[in-house]
């Protein structure tokens, strides 16, 4: 059953919709129908995931219900949309408001997405979560490993280019951005992908290859190559990454410092 906390953030959400109906009627009866219309948070995400995901041989209806069932089986997926989309709304300011993002914000649509697919994974289902990674990677750019673990409060600011691999684990509160890849390095099989926790900023460009630990708190800087392990609350630039001080914030990812002044 939704908390209280849950039913006040959608009736945030759908106040959000009701009154950009009124300020763009351009967009009014998509708002509608994606958010106005929907009974509830996840159906809502299930609206949006299917009719991105859908194409001439796939009906949006029958991806909703698939989507939209994998939201009643398993609450929590919904409770983690509801922590990542809190995350860009206070993390990126090109958006205002929770709405913006829910429509706008093709990160926030690839994780919820990734989300379903890692529930079918789950559910033995996975030529279906095998669709919903590769149709993601052709229509959004961001190819996501349906196995791969991945935490909640997550960040992926503009997404295009991240490459998150089979057995990679994300934590808690990470953001990275485009560009990034959490890869393997060549074809060892088992488990062969970096372990990334939480509080994590990820620069743009940067490569992390293999099963490699980076430790709490840590800043990768944008184009770096990272091979070895990162300590935690470490700054690491460069190719082959190297250290270079620590970060002025306990949880990078939150702040979104991007300068390299280190204490």
């Amino acid at each position: 059953m939704p908390t209280q906390a849950t039913d006040t953030r959608w009736d945030e959400l759908r106040n959000q919709a009701d009154r950009a109906i009124q300020t763009e009627p351009t967009l009014a009866e998509r708002i509608r129908q994606t958010i106005v219309q929907q009974p509830d948070f996840g159906c809502a995400l299930a609206h949006r995931i299917s009719k991105v995901l859908a194409g001439a041989s796939e009906r949006p209806e029958t991806l909703f219900e698939r989507f939209a069932s994998a939201h009643r089986q398993d609450p929590s997926l919904a409770e983690q949309a509801w922590r990542d989309l809190q995350a860009i709304v206070s993390r990126d300011p090109a958006f205002d408001t929770a709405l913006e993002v829910f429509l706008f914000s093709k990160g926030f649509l690839a994780l919820q997405a990734y989300r379903v697919g890692h529930h079918l994974q789950q559910r033995g289902e996975r030529l279906l979560a095998l669709f919903i990674q590769a149709r993601c990677n052709e229509r959004l750019a961001i190819d996501i490993n349906p196995a791969s673990r991945i935490g909640s409060g997550i960040m992926l600011d503009h997404g295009t280019g991240i490459v998150i691999g089979e057995t990679a684990e994300v934590g808690d509160d990470v953001s990275i951005l485009q560009g990034v890849t959490l890869g393997g390095t060549g074809k060892e099989s088992g488990n062969r992908h970096p372990k990334v926790r939480s509080g994590v900023m990820i620069g743009a460009g940067a490569k992390i290859l293999g099963n490699i630990e980076i430790g709490e708190g840590a800043k990768v800087g944008a184009g770096s190559v990272v091979l070895q392990p990162v300590p935690p609350h470490t700054t690491v630039v460069g190719n082959p990454a190297r250290q270079a001080g620590k970060p002025k914030h306990a949880r990078p990812a939150l702040d979104m410092d991007q300068t390299l002044d280190e204490g």
